[in-house]
This record gives C-alpha cells, sequence and structure tokens, in this order.
C-alpha cells in the first residue's frame, strides 16, 4: 500500500455501490473513483472504433493505440479516452451489452489496475467495482461486499432506464477467468436490500470502523 488510503467497494450490478462510495466520499473527504466507468469509457471507444469487441486481439490492438487520461474534477474521478469523454454514452444500451466482454480480457483490466493504483499517488479514495478488495488494493484493511436480493437489483436497473439482466451480469462477471467477481478477503459484507441509502451509508460507516479507520478523524 502506499502512504493514501484505499476503502474497497465491490458488489454486482445495481447492488448500490455507486450509490454508497459517492456519499463515503462526502462524509470521509476521500475520491472517488468509478472503476466501472473506466471498463465503460474504453468498451464506448472500441464500440465507436468499430472494434469486434468479441475478438480479443482486435480489442488489445486498439488499446495499445488508446491515450487512457485518468484525472479528479471535485471529488470525482474522471477518464477521457483519446481526449473524449463519452458522457451519457456510458449507459448506452450498446456499452451496456459489451462491457462484459471488453472486461474479461486481462491486457484490458491489467492496463486499468494500473491507472486505479496510481490514484494512491496523490489521494485517499474510496473505489468501486467488481475486484477492488481482490485484485487493485488487496492490502487494504478496509473492505466492503455490497449486495442485495437479485429482483431488488433488477428494479433498480429498470428505474434507471436500463434494460439488461443483473443475472446475466452476474454470471459474466463471476466467470470470467480474470479478476472475477468474488468477495475479497477480509471484505465485511453488506446487504443494502431493505436499507434506505442514508441507513446503508450508517452501516458501511460502522463496518469501516471496526475494521480501523479513525472516522473522527476524517470528517
Amino acid at each position: 500500500m502506499k502512504s493514501h488510503i484505499a476503502i474497497a467497494i465491490d458488489g454486482p450490478a445495481a447492488s448500490g455501490k455507486s450509490t454508497l462510495a459517492g456519499r463515503l466520499s462526502e462524509r470521509l473527504n476521500l475520491t472517488m473513483v468509478n472503476s466501472g466507468e473506466m471498463y465503460r469509457a474504453v468498451t464506448w471507444r472500441l464500440l465507436d472504433l468499430r472494434v469486434d469487441v468479441s475478438d480479443a486481439s482486435a480489442v488489445v490492438e486498439a488499446l495499445g493505440a488508446m491515450d487512457l487520461e485518468c484525472g479528479v474534477e471535485g471529488r470525482m474521478s474522471t477518464i477521457k479516452v483519446d481526449g473524449l469523454h463519452p458522457g451519457t454514452e456510458l449507459r448506452s444500451e450498446a456499452v451496456n451489452r459489451s462491457v462484459s466482454t471488453v472486461s474479461a480480457v486481462p491486457e484490458v483490466r491489467r492496463r486499468l489496475v494500473e491507472l486505479q493504483r496510481e490514484y494512491l499517488d496523490f489521494t485517499d479514495v474510496v473505489m468501486e467495482g467488481r475486484d477492488i478488495g481482490s485484485v487493485v488494493f488487496p492490502d487494504t484493511p478496509f473492505k466492503i461486499y455490497i449486495d442485495a436480493d437479485a429482483d431488488v437489483r433488477a428494479k433498480r436497473r429498470t428505474d434507471v432506464g436500463e434494460v439488461d439482466s443483473v443475472l446475466d451480469r452476474d454470471r459474466e462477471d463471476s466467470s470470467r477467468k480474470t479478476a472475477p467477481l468474488m468477495v475479497p478477503d477480509g471484505a465485511a459484507r453488506l446487504d443494502t436490500s431493505k436499507h434506505t441509502i442514508e441507513s446503508g451509508v450508517l452501516a458501511a460507516l460502522e463496518i469501516l470502523r471496526g475494521q480501523g479507520l479513525d472516522l473522527e478523524e476524517r470528517s
């Protein structure tokens, strides 16, 4: 670990991890890094370039020519690909269909994990994703695995206008050979099915306190 701290928030699609990470960022004065947006941005650029995302070698070739620029605005992570930010296209149906395929390519994960780790060179982070506690920051003591019932997650997905199946996404994310979705060693589990946003945040703060984070120092 570097001198800055990392809070790892992992979990499946629509479990509430992005919302939770954002609120923790505000409460604890941390930079929030949405690792999923990084994979979505690369996926968007591949589709924009008309790369066949099912062809791993074509993905790797295109990735090698991409300029990936990560930064921070306020307390939120940003990413540009070849100088471009896809904006709302990150959540397009085309990206939703393809992001798991792109994320399964080992070279894609290696490059993005390097960029994710570099955030600790200059800031404390709360980072959410599917391999943060298991691969990106396996040594951090601050790990929470967020989950929720499948029907709750499906409703959350449709409420924001996304139509991909959470069960299909779970299967793809859990079965990939490279950095599959899993409960990281040492992570506390938090089921958000019956939590409000605020009660979920309070539960997460108590977990982090139990893992040794000094909440008073950071507030």
